[in-house]
């Protein structure tokens, strides 16, 4: 018996790994977070038992998967986008630990990929950005010492923000000073969702933009030179001229 964590992905069905799609499919018992993992990932199930975890605390969580083992059966966990990133299977998996109950990780598609997607854009440029921070912005928990907003936003570097809408301008104040009141900015909400949505403008007018559309959860905010950057190096993997391995 396995408890399997799943990255299902963004929202969009088809985004789910094939490995992950039948696994759920597969999977005797399921657990998945209504509020972010829509039912159509769980299409085509055989389950006997599926159940919702937006409505359960962790002991509860941790409970089902302790009966699910006692009776030999496989556990679908199933999580939005890649259960790595703000998917809280931390403390599930030290409880499995704890309690000597096999996991697996099987990974999925980040919001940030599928808000690059949309947006038709690339997070690392040459001369631009090469490095992308992947963070959240520091509310009712706080973040850890040199991992503030203003402090990340030092290197400049392309950033995603998670469970920041909310405070968006207080995230424009923390931003500013490093990457100027020109730089693009997107804030976009539910990525690959039926209803999607989405607004690009610059950390001088984005407030603005998102307060006529009324984004005010379930949105990630991408900041970074590369969203409106058209001038830019050429990488050296396809340079003429440039050897590799597979291009003597």
């Amino acid at each position: 018996m396995t408890v399997y964590f799943i990255g299902a992905g963004p929202g969009d069905p088809d985004l789910i790994t094939v490995k992950g799609q039948r696994l759920i499919r597969t999977c005797p018992v399921i657990i998945y977070a209504g509020s972010l993992v829509p039912e159509a990932v769980l299409e085509g199930h055989q389950a006997v038992q599926v159940t919702n975890s937006a409505e359960l605390h962790l002991e509860q969580i941790v409970a089902l998967m302790k009966s699910a083992h006692a009776q030999g059966q496989d556990v679908a966990r199933v999580h939005s986008g890649d259960p790595s990133l703000y998917g809280a299977i931390g403390e599930q998996i030290r409880c499995l630990r704890e309690l000597g109950i096999p996991f697996e990780i099987i990974p999925g598609v980040t919001a940030t990929a599928a808000c690059a997607a949309l947006l038709g854009t690339e997070l690392t440029l040459p001369n631009v950005s090469q490095s992308v921070i992947l963070t959240r912005y520091g509310d009712k928990t706080a973040m850890p010492e040199g991992e503030e907003l203003g402090e990340l936003a030092r290197h400049r570097a392309t950033m995603a923000i998670h469970l920041g809408v909310s405070n968006l301008g207080k995230i424009v104040v923390e931003l500013t000073p490093h990457y100027g009141q020109d730089c693009p900015i997107a804030v976009v909400h539910r990525a690959s969702w039926p209803d999607q949505d989405w607004v690009v403008g610059t950390l001088a007018d984005i407030e603005e933009k998102v307060r006529v559309k009324g984004f005010r959860r379930t949105a990630l905010i991408l900041v970074g030179r590369v969203l409106g950057n058209d001038v830019f190096g050429k990488s050296s993997l396809y340079r003429a001229g440039h050897a590799h391995l597979f291009r003597p």
